[in-house]
């Protein structure tokens, strides 16, 4: 009987790398980073630094112009695992509020 390695990925749905710029956005935060995959569940980023991520925070995608809410599902050194909740918006045009703070972070970061 084969027993799967503990190294194996345990994830459902296959990651699909990104290696696309990325910031973090929560009340006090602004922090770049890049989204280094996707999976239907979630994504990994790296970033800059270490630090203590607070359990919610938005990500926004600078190229795509895009954010999501998403939970700090694990956390790692550089890497921190998320998983996003609810749909992605865009960040042209008008945006509802709670969005302001990561629509001004995309726009800093040479989002347009």
């Amino acid at each position: 009987m084969a027993f799967p390695s503990p190294f194996s990925d345990r994830r459902s749905a296959p990651r699909l790398a990104a290696n696309t710029r990325g910031v973090l956005v929560a009340p006090g935060l602004e922090m770049v980073c890049l989204i280094m995959d996707l999976s239907a569940g979630g994504l990994r980023v790296r970033l800059d630094r270490s630090l203590s991520l607070p359990r919610a925070v938005q990500l926004v995608d600078v190229v795509a112009g895009t954010v999501c809410e998403a939970e700090v599902a694990w956390s790692k050194g550089l890497e921190a695992g998320l998983k996003c909740h609810a749909r992605v918006h865009a960040l042209s045009g008008l945006v509802p509020a709670r969005f302001t703070s990561a629509r001004d972070a995309w726009l800093r970061a040479g989002g347009r």
